[in-house]
């Protein structure tokens, strides 16, 4: 299953600098890791903000959201998940 989510950051001022930077460290190992598994098909970055939009290939919505929890820096994120299904007009149907 596609799934298409927007993942918005938000971390408090006085959060920990080395601390965050610790968990940032995590997040992008665990994501590389998940590219490399075909489960994070897409990863683009939200010009301006800290904010992206993946797109996810995923067994069901129970794997999603097992993905999205694990994230180590779920705690501080606003997350939006929409369900896709292929177009009958697009030309690339893998």
């Amino acid at each position: 299953m596609l799934f298409m989510v927007h993942m918005d950051v938000q971390v408090p001022h006085d959060f920990d600098a080395a601390e965050f930077a610790q968990l940032k460290a995590a997040e992008k190992i665990q994501a590389e890791e998940l590219q490399r598994s075909g489960k994070w098909r897409h990863l683009w970055r939200i010009v301006g903000q800290y904010a992206n939009v993946s797109i996810f290939d995923v067994n069901d919505p129970a794997e999603l959201h097992d993905i999205m929890m694990s994230l180590p820096l779920f705690p501080f994120m606003t997350i939006e998940v929409t369900a896709l299904c292929r177009h009958p007009s697009a030309i690339n149907q893998k």
